[in-house]
């Protein structure tokens, strides 16, 4: 069974710093290689991707919104990426999801619950 799990949402002011978790089941990272990502949704956004990650190479990429603010890493032991969010402003609240591409999939396919996180001015 394929399953992504989020935690490490909650609530905090402006310039508090939060740490994203994303644990991975049912991936065959020994077969295939995957992408993962961190995307955000809030209301009268459309769904944006914050962050992803090679899963192999470990290649990283950000939205301009949080370069230098936000770092991905993984962890292919625990089978877990993480998102280190500093500096946050109200502009990051939303509901995070984690999700997965395998590589030539075209999209990402495999999503997690997401997990809220609301920043306070």
């Amino acid at each position: 069974q394929v399953q992504l799990v989020e935690s490490g949402g909650g609530l905090v002011q402006a310039g508090a710093s939060l740490r994203l978790s994303c644990t991975a089941s049912g991936l065959n990272f020994n077969a295939y290689t995957y992408a993962m990502a961190w995307f955000r949704q809030t209301p009268g956004k459309e769904r944006e991707i914050v962050s992803s990650i090679r899963w192999n190479i470990g290649t990283t990429f950000y939205a301009d919104s949080v370069k230098g603010r936000f770092i991905i890493s993984k962890d292919n032991a625990k089978k877990t990426v993480y998102l280190q969010m500093n500096s946050l402003t109200p502009e990051d609240t939303g509901v995070y999801y984690c999700a997965a591409q395998r590589v030539g999939a075209g999209e990402y396919d495999i999503w997690g619950q997401g997990t809220q996180v609301t920043v306070s001015s």
